[in-house]
């Protein structure tokens, strides 16, 4: 427990281990089947990020009562395809009646021991890649303010619906020094993390940052949700900014992500041949940096 990780991990023999998780939320777009599709794809992030292959899955959800019957059976119906999608059963689950609804799953995988994936290893010279683009946080809010576009709601739902299985196959086979996935805590959050287990630092390009296409939009709005200005409040004491960023930049920094991508190093000496392999994978990869010496993130452009 002295070094937390994405997921809880059990020995089971000499050759594999077990990975447990659970993650559930409340709902983040209007669509149930797309609410149900993206906290499935979410939940099983955690196991991808250990390196590891779920298989099973336990469903968690909690319902108003008067909630139509309709809407619950779609929520249900985008987790369970999602999974499905995944290779995971779901094998039962638990289901309680609240307030607001909630809705998420209990997730399990397999683990070979050498292979699992921690969120400290950094080593100097790592280049930092990043699987999915930022900007979800910025951009549901704006949904549930009733100011985003059909088709920007529909950019940001396919990102979040978007499995990490196949950047995290990559990831395995790059023999990644370090590799957790970007939710809540935004991108500098998790990258602390990062930094507080290797004991190394980062040095992130805002230039090389990737934004779904609203994104600046709504940041300059200040479509940021609480959870934005509550990442900024603990994490920025560990930035060091060597370049001017609008107030506007610097929030996107902090934007919390929902089922966000996966955030690796790999090798300085592995990195042409990686891209070059997620490219022909049609598998979305940015280099967004590098780690450093030291114990601070620093941002440049």
């Amino acid at each position: 427990m002295d070094s937390p990780d994405d997921a809880a991990v059990w020995k089971l023999d000499e050759n594999r281990a077990l990975v447990v998780t659970t993650d559930f939320f409340t709902p983040v777009v209007d669509n149930p089947y797309d609410y149900g599709a993206i906290a499935a794809a979410n939940a099983l992030s955690d196991i991808y990020a250990m390196g590891g292959t779920p298989f099973l899955a336990l469903s968690i959800a909690a319902f108003p009562p008067d909630l139509p019957l309709e809407i619950s059976a779609e929520i249900m119906r985008g987790g369970a395809e999602k999974t499905r999608e995944a290779g995971v059963v779901i094998a039962g689950g638990h289901t309680i009646q609240d307030k607001e609804p909630k809705f998420g799953l209990v997730a399990v995988g397999f683990v070979s021991i050498d292979q699992i994936k921690k969120k400290g290893g950094l080593k100097p010279g790592d280049h930092l890649i990043l699987s999915k683009p930022l900007g979800f946080g910025v951009t549901t809010t704006a949904l549930k303010r009733g100011i985003a576009l059909d088709t920007e709601v529909i950019e940001v739902v396919n990102w979040m619906k978007l499995l990490n299985r196949d950047a995290a196959s990559l990831a395995t086979n790059y023999d990644a020094s370090g590799l957790t996935d970007i939710t809540g805590f935004s991108l500098i959050g998790h990258a602390w993390e990062m930094v507080q287990n290797s004991m190394y630092g980062l040095e992130i390009n805002f230039s090389r940052l990737p934004w779904i296409s609203c994104a600046e939009k709504y940041a300059k709005q200040f479509t940021f949700p609480g959870g934005a200005f509550d990442n900024r409040l603990y994490y920025e004491k560990y930035i060091e900014y060597n370049s001017n960023l609008e107030d506007w930049e610097t929030m996107l920094l902090f934007d919390p992500q929902t089922s966000g991508g996966l955030l690796m190093g790999i090798n300085e000496a592995k990195v042409k041949d990686f891209m070059n392999k997620a490219e022909n994978m049609g598998q979305d990869m940015w280099d967004i940096g590098k780690v450093i010496e030291g114990n601070l993130i620093r941002i440049i452009r």
